[in-house]
């Protein structure tokens, strides 16, 4: 049975905590505090956030959605539009590839069926909860615009959750508090201004429709008035519950406040748009509660910035904690500022029960559904920074999916299970050829596996895990294709490989993909030596005989049979060098690894990569003794990996939160080491640049 383990400390655990307390003692509210986030005016695109990792809620400079109509979303906010007329999910039929022989049936869109595929690649989708703002009203009456506010000032507090919002408004001020509940999915404000009282100063919500756009920075339609239904269902003194239906998606918003105040729906019976009115009083409380079913108990607004405090800082205090203050090369704060930003941000939108979407909680990149094979870069950094449990929860996806992806393998006629590439919040996936082919998620869970034992090394663990690595290595094994000619055995085709830039149908043996089925496969037989289990003799045999990584020139090359590498396919992820960057190494000659990497950083076009790519490089360097390269990497300055004000990264569609795993991952790694290294903070340049304070870090594989 799949469990969270919240409450166990291993071994290793207390070992960690027992090292930290024997080193130099970091004040983390310190470190912290020096970066808090401070803003002066709107960014359109990059909203401040508050959040749990399940719920989160971005704010424009008044501390809501007043002006900008950024997104509240959950992990639950799953929305599909009705099927085409006649039209069912189980009438896809899935193309055929010819592999070696066989038909094997991929999820492939289906000219035959154009419309059922395009519902299939957009449904479901993520949708937004609902909009809160300020109605803000001028001495005339006139609704007062982004521009009439003066003296505009934002603090995100990063210790307590709370961001503190203060502007003026004619002469007013107005001053803002917003935080979110840890553990449920609502948001808490208080204001206090004169306007107030003046009755100048208002709350509405407003609540869109989906829609199926998935790359947009504010999600929802709200000129679809007809399409949904928002409904006071009970209203009581100070309380209020709006009931939601959009399609065969239902919710409920409810609304408790603590001062006088009156509310009511504003507009035309067709609007979705309602207001809190306060009454005689220059204070306003509320807290607004999302949640599938109709609540009962709506948390006061003193619990939840009391929740939020307590929380956050707790969340600070624990896991590992790094301090370059007393660093020579002036960089050092630009990096501990997205150091300590990318672990806010992470907490707040990727913390929850299902992998993070590539925009986490803030907007919908590939309509808000999840990627499989990005999963590694997402998570990893938790258990190497000692917060396992943050991604424990997520997991699951891993159990809960082993049957579906079971299927998926027998369908194609392999063993094991073939684990999905795109999905959402159920086993489907979206059709295309990239999620079809790709294959370089199907290790991840092994490596889960292997972070969860080195935190955790109870039998209990390994029982955890069985099914899922054997039915991952039974997969892996079977899938490799036996090359008699050559007595080898190899991967592809039709393969889309990690850099996603060359022909599926005639790619064979990827470099990055033959290294991790090696490290997958020698791990997969190692946890049955610890279960005092027999290792499958394919499993070995595919191990033995495995292609060796291609080489070409002396240089490592993205994948076998590949022309012009250096100058026609120089670009998108530099997977190659991850074979001994992100993994162990596994089938690697290391020298001829640096020369790869020197050729990589001379050659590469770095304005057409990804954001994880840097933390990737950088932790190649730093396995290779090139320390001053790998801090070269992790401050790059491609437009592709920079991070503004409020953490978020570039890299892909932004904001792109892979690039902020991938930098915490990367130094975690350089902090900590990995298996074999020596010295205190091995990654790091040893000339005297660069002071680095670490607790509680674990090393990498």
């Amino acid at each position: 049975m799949w469990r969270p383990m919240y409450h166990l400390f291993s071994l290793v655990g207390i070992l960690l905590l027992f090292a930290a307390c024997n080193q130099s003692h970091i004040d983390r509210k310190v470190l912290v505090d020096r970066h808090r986030i401070v803003t002066t005016k709107t960014n359109p695109v990059s909203p401040a956030q508050v959040g749990n990792g399940e719920f989160a809620f971005g704010v424009d400079i008044t501390g809501l959605q007043t002006f900008v109509p950024f997104n509240t979303m959950a992990q639950w906010s799953w929305h599909s539009f009705p099927l085409p007329e006649g039209m069912h999910v189980e009438d896809f039929e899935k193309p055929v590839i010819d592999t070696y022989g066989k038909a094997v049936p991929y999820d492939i869109p289906n000219p035959r069926q154009p419309e059922l595929s395009n519902w299939l690649a957009a449904n479901p989708h993520r949708f937004n909860l609902g909009r809160i703002g300020f109605r803000l009203l001028r001495p005339d009456g006139s609704e007062a615009v982004a521009e009439d506010l003066s003296d505009t000032r934002q603090e995100v507090d990063m210790w307590t959750g709370i961001i503190h919002s203060f502007f003026i408004l004619d002469g007013i001020p107005v001053s803002v508090k917003t935080a979110c509940h840890p553990s449920l999915d609502a948001v808490g404000v208080t204001v206090e201004s004169q306007l107030i009282r003046e009755g100048k100063l208002a709350v509405f919500l407003d609540f869109p429709y989906a829609e199926d756009g998935q790359m947009k920075d504010y999600v929802g339609t709200y000129d679809k008035p007809e399409a949904h239904r928002s409904v006071i269902k009970e209203q009581k003194d100070k309380t209020v519950s709006i009931a939601r239906e959009m399609d065969d998606v239902s919710y409920y918003t409810s609304l408790h406040w603590d001062t006088p105040a009156s509310f009511m729906k504003s507009g035309a019976d067709s609007s979705h748009r309602f207001e809190l009115r306060p009454e005689n009083t220059e204070k306003l409380s509320f807290t607004c509660l999302f949640s599938r079913e109709k609540a009962d108990d709506i948390p006061v607004v003193a619990d939840v910035f009391d929740e939020s405090a307590r929380e956050w800082q707790s969340f600070w205090q624990s896991g590992a904690v790094i301090d370059l203050s007393g660093s020579k090369d002036p960089r050092w704060k630009e990096l501990e500022r997205r150091i300590v930003l990318s672990q806010y941000l992470m907490k707040v939108n990727e913390a929850g029960s299902l992998p993070p979407q590539e925009s986490g909680l803030v907007n919908n990149g590939w309509y808000g559904r999840f990627h499989f094979e990005m999963i590694w870069w997402h998570g990893v950094h938790y258990a190497l920074w000692n917060r396992w449990p943050l991604l424990e929860k997520s997991l699951a996806v891993y159990q809960n999916y082993l049957s579906t992806s079971r299927e998926r393998a027998d369908r194609q006629g392999y063993k094991g299970a073939r684990w999905p590439k795109c999905t959402a919040d159920f086993d489907r996936e979206w059709p295309h050829i990239i999620h079809a082919t790709l294959i370089w998620q199907q290790p991840h869970p092994i490596y889960f596996a292997d972070l969860d034992y080195r935190l955790h090394p109870t039998r209990e663990t390994l029982e955890k895990w069985e099914p899922i690595i054997t039915a991952t290595a039974d997969f892996m094994a079977d899938y490799a294709h036996y090359d008699k000619a050559q007595d080898r055995y190899v991967l592809g085709p039709p393969v889309f490989i990690v850099s996603e830039n060359t022909v599926p149908k005639t790619t064979i043996n990827p470099a990055f993909e033959l290294g991790y089925w090696r490290y997958g496969l020698r791990m997969a037989a190692e946890w049955r030596k610890r279960l005092s289990l027999p290792v499958d003799a394919k499993w070995e045999d595919v191990l033995a005989k495995l292609a060796p990584l291609p080489v070409e020139d002396g240089l490592y090359v993205t994948h076998e049979g590949i022309r012009n590498m250096w100058s026609d396919f120089a670009f998108e992820h530099p997977a190659l060098i991850g074979t001994y960057g992100m993994l162990p190494g596994d089938g690697v000659d290391t020298e001829i690894l640096a020369r790869t990497l020197d050729k990589i950083t001379s050659t590469w076009n770095f304005d057409r990569t990804w954001g994880w790519d840097f933390p990737m490089l950088a932790m190649a360097a730093a396995r290779c003794g090139k320390r001053e390269q790998a801090v070269d990497f992790l401050l790059h300055p491609a437009g592709g990996f920079q991070f503004d004000e409020h953490g978020l990264a570039t890299g892909g569609p932004f904001p792109y939160l892979p690039s902020n795993g991938a930098l915490l991952t990367a130094v975690a790694m350089m902090a900590a080491g990995w298996d074999g290294s020596t010295g205190e903070a091995p990654g790091f340049p040893r000339d005297g640049s660069w002071v680095v304070k670490t607790e509680g870090f674990l090393p990498m594989p």
